[in-house]
């Protein structure tokens, strides 16, 4: 956790024009070894492998380019879904992604998206 925090804010420190976008790792058994395939602007970037944790959720990062107008178009694909979002740099400068399943069973990948780095308590 920590070295996700340090690795934060030497990406803001360097400034270079990128998301930073944290996966999180479930706390759902149920999601062990899920794919997730991430596309900007219907490109493939990414391939993140989830691996299910029984304690805290642990989160990998990743860094997508910003173009000159800074708006794009972040999908992510699990299964034979994908979740499309609007992202706007710089005010969606820092993204959380997270998938869970719902009560019916179906997964849903829920995106938070913030100017600001994201400060995880334990």
């Amino acid at each position: 956790m920590k070295k996700l925090i340090l690795l934060l804010i030497v990406l803001c420190t360097f400034g270079c024009k990128k998301y930073v976008v944290s996966f999180e790792q479930p706390t759902d058994m149920k999601l062990d070894n899920l794919k997730l395939e991430v596309f900007l602007d219907k490109k493939k970037v990414q391939d993140i492998n989830l691996k299910a944790t029984n304690t805290l959720p642990g989160y990998e990062t990743a860094e997508l380019p910003v173009s000159e107008e800074g708006k794009h178009l972040l999908q992510v694909k699990a299964k034979d879904t994908t979740f499309s979002y609007n992202i706007n740099y710089p005010e969606d400068r820092y993204i959380l992604v997270t998938a869970h399943l719902k009560n019916n069973g179906k997964l849903n990948i829920g995106i938070l998206k913030q100017k600001y780095l994201f400060r995880f308590q334990r």
